[in-house]
């Protein structure tokens, strides 16, 4: 009670210090609808239903709450963001509104069923509030890196306070949960990490003539890095990122093999035969019904500078191996849920494609049992 009393204080304190501050970054266009409602309650009202109630931080995060959220009838989510408010907002079952400054949270916090809070958002007042007027608290995802680790201990004696106030903390692999418990975290699960999940939708059988390769999620200028050094006994199966693509890539590609647009093929007793060596996809939503019967992938926006990667996730689904290039910035939690991927440079790829070995994705979350233990 006396340290909830100072925390508050000194909270309010901070407030009163930064409001100048918050003033003025409410009016640069990153900050204009999070601010305000986040730290004056602008638009930003209490829950109206009692019901679930999900806290994600940023976009990242709200988005690998879809395979929970989609299960619920109706839920609450809050965010801090205004790319996750943005994500939230296409959740057509969700009420959601930004998670205010902690000084508001007593005066605005309504009671819920179950608070499920994602990852780090590891908030005093918000666990503290819940406690009390919620069936459940749950930390889902939860993770502490090995590089983050010496930081958190430093202040362990206030990590425990907020871990005392949590029912159930769902943690992505052991290394975590060793690392929350020494935090004085309890009653943990190992759950996988959620952002691995995948349920693959076949909609398409497509049959080889040989040994395949997928150049998946292609940008510009990676067709003709990558084409040119795949050995001749591998068929290939091109597919651009971006549609609009579709022309100037086969232009591309006809310059060094004969190259059969997707769209031409004609299915045989409803599978589609690749007949030609060199194969363009110019259809959208193919690439995972491509992923089923590859026998590499080579994932691109990777091999330039300017994309930073793609999801490895459903390539690893079907234990493809994966090759990438080393520009992958933008997916490097995501490369580290995955064994396997070989890094590689466009020159080298024809070594990668002969150290290749499937890949398995390591702390595959199960999505069922997670909603089983958030439903009270």
């Amino acid at each position: 009670m006396i340290f909830t009393f100072f925390y508050y204080v000194f909270s309010t304190f901070l407030y009163i210090l930064s409001l100048p501050f918050l003033i003025i970054l409410s009016f640069k266009s990153k900050y204009k609808k999070s601010i305000p409602a986040r730290f004056f309650l602008y638009k930003n009202p209490p829950f109206k239903n009692y019901t679930y109630y999900f806290h994600s931080c940023s976009l990242g995060e709200t988005k690998a709450l879809k395979p929970i959220i989609e299960k619920f009838e109706k839920i609450n989510l809050s965010v801090i963001t205004n790319t996750g408010f943005e994500e939230a907002k296409k959740y057509k079952n969700a009420e959601v509104r930004f998670l205010p400054y902690e000084i508001f949270l007593p005066f605005w916090f309504r009671p819920c069923k179950s608070l499920v809070v994602m990852e780090a958002e590891l908030w005093y007042m918000l666990f503290l509030i819940a406690k009390k007027r919620c069936q459940k608290t749950i930390l889902l995802n939860a993770r502490i890196s090995e590089k983050s680790f010496p930081k958190y201990m430093k202040f362990k004696w206030f990590y425990k306070k907020i871990f005392d106030n949590i029912d159930l903390i769902l943690a992505q692999s052991l290394e975590d949960k060793k690392r929350l418990k020494k935090l004085g975290a309890k009653n943990i699960l190992v759950m996988g990490n959620i952002k691995t999940y995948f349920k693959p939708n076949i909609t398409t059988e497509y049959i080889k003539k040989k040994k395949l390769i997928i150049l998946a999620s292609t940008h510009k200028n990676e067709e003709e890095l990558l084409i040119k050094e795949i050995p001749n006994e591998y068929q290939v199966v091109v597919v651009p990122r971006h549609p609009e693509r579709f022309e100037e890539v086969y232009q591309t590609l006809k310059k060094y093999k004969n190259v059969k647009k997707a769209s031409k093929l004609i299915p045989k007793n409803g599978k589609f035969f690749l007949e030609n060596d060199l194969i363009l996809m110019d259809k959208m939503g193919e690439l995972v019904n491509l992923y089923k019967t590859a026998d590499i992938v080579i994932l691109g926006g990777s091999f330039v500078d300017n994309v930073g990667g793609h999801n490895p996730i459903e390539a690893a689904y079907f234990n493809k191996p994966i090759i990438s290039g080393k520009y992958f910035f933008n997916q490097q939690a995501l490369y580290k849920e995955v064994e396997n991927i070989i890094i590689s440079s466009p020159s080298n790829i024809k070594k990668a494609i002969k150290k290749a070995k499937p890949t398995k994705i390591k702390n595959q979350a199960s999505i069922d049992k997670i909603i089983n233990l958030i439903k009270v």
